[in-house]
């Protein structure tokens, strides 16, 4: 695998030359790669007026690359947008509708890099986002910054043959990670697993997945009815975002199946009022979710060149207006910038979680239809850690930054 230093300064010398002296197949091939070494999730190519503006984002923020070349002229655009649409298979002379696809790029000592596009219209030309997928083949349950004691109420939910798991969070919080990791562990020959998504984000050996196409009427709730025809022990289901796919998940999970999915809330225990809301009856909620599992995903601290600092006393008196129960004794750790994180401060991202275990405390608060925050007080008294603490701990251990916290929890 090249040098990524060595592939920027490439990719910028290509940038200045005129179109009919570049190799736009070995330039997407390049992009792609030195997005995969930066750890980039997402690249953004994004037409302006004069000029198409490049951007990585990275450890879950937007960075502007290839400064050196200034943008990308566009002539080179329109070929790299063309290029892509050939190897994401889509349609090359159509420029005023959404396109979607996907494609793969093979990186020489790696192997095989997966990744999802999104092409939109914009008044100065065509939008591309690449989604580089990172694989969660190294991932377990263990290393994805989980407290031992959550690890044993993810441990517990998973070893049961029914019920429901459930991810919560915004876009981008790893919720599907997290989801996928427990499919990993639970993926044994003798186990059958099917998923619906929209879209697929991973592959998975031994699974059968399914990816929602409205435009035949393949939805969230009608693939999950077709689901349960076909004998499975283990359903994921991307998301559940309607009534309708609410109550056949909850149902599912009632009959002697093991169903994951996501909820878009901000927290675990707004999972059970959020599922009421969606007309699913309360003794059902009660009866079928095993844990729910709220989460953020923060910016981790380069181990090489953090540095470790004090808050001053107004910073200290903000903090406790937010976080009251903070220790006011606890170390605080800043980024700094080395050549081992770029200059960044940070490599890569760890997640803080809060997880909810169902037990007989919180089943009679659902029943009596109670809010997420009487649910959260009878957690915690029965020993859930929250988000915030878990966040805590990851600064106070030099995992994390403070600002990193309060940007992400309090955004």
């Amino acid at each position: 695998m090249r040098d990524a230093s060595e592939l920027k300064l490439e990719i910028e010398k290509n940038l200045v030359r005129p179109v009919e002296k570049i190799s736009i197949i070995n330039l997407v091939d390049s992009f792609v790669e030195y997005a995969y070494l930066l750890r980039a999730s997402d690249v953004h190519i994004q037409p302006e007026e004069h000029f198409v503006r490049i951007r990585f984002r990275i450890d879950g923020m937007l960075h502007d690359i290839f400064e050196k070349a200034q943008g990308i002229r566009k002539d080179i655009y329109d070929e790299i947008v063309s290029r892509i649409k050939v190897l994401a298979g889509l349609r090359t002379d159509e420029h005023m509708v959404p396109q979607d696809g996907r494609f793969k790029i093979s990186i020489k000592d790696f192997g095989d890099v997966n990744v999802r596009v999104s092409i939109v219209p914009t008044s100065h030309g065509e939008n591309a986002i690449l989604r580089v997928l990172a694989e969660t083949q190294g991932y377990t349950i263990d290393s994805l910054g989980f407290s031992v004691a959550d690890v044993a109420k993810v441990q517990r939910a998973i070893s049961k043959p029914y019920g429901m798991i459930l991810a919560n969070g915004p876009t981008g919080s790893g919720k599907t990670t997290t989801l996928y990791t427990i499919l990993k562990q639970l993926n044994k020959s003798d186990v059958s697993i099917i998923t619906i998504e929209d879209p697929v984000e991973y592959a998975l050996d031994g699974t059968t997945q399914i990816q929602t196409n409205a435009d035949v009427g393949l939805t969230f709730a009608t693939g999950l009815r077709s689901i349960l025809r076909q004998d499975p022990n283990v359903i994921m289901v991307g998301e559940i975002r309607d009534e309708e796919t609410a109550s056949i998940a909850v149902n599912a999970a009632l009959t002697g199946h093991l169903v994951l999915s996501t909820l878009h809330t901000n927290d675990s225990p707004t999972t059970f009022p959020r599922l009421l809301d969606m007309g699913v009856p309360p003794f059902l909620v009660a009866s079928t979710v095993n844990i729910a599992i709220g989460q953020r995903l923060v910016r981790e601290l380069c181990q090489t060149c953090k540095v470790e600092r004090k808050l001053s006393r107004e910073e200290m008196k903000s903090l406790q207006e937010l976080i009251p129960n903070v220790d006011i004794e606890m170390k605080f750790y800043s980024p700094k910038g080395c050549d081992n994180c770029k200059g960044l401060g940070y490599t890569g991202r760890i997640g803080i979680r809060e997880v909810l275990e169902v037990n007989d405390d919180v089943r009679k608060l659902i029943m009596q239809r109670a809010s997420a925050q009487d649910i959260k007080a009878a957690a915690v008294a029965n020993g859930m850690k929250t988000m915030v603490d878990d966040a805590l701990l990851k600064v106070s251990k030099g995992l994390t930054s403070l600002e990193e916290v309060l940007r992400v929890v309090h955004e």
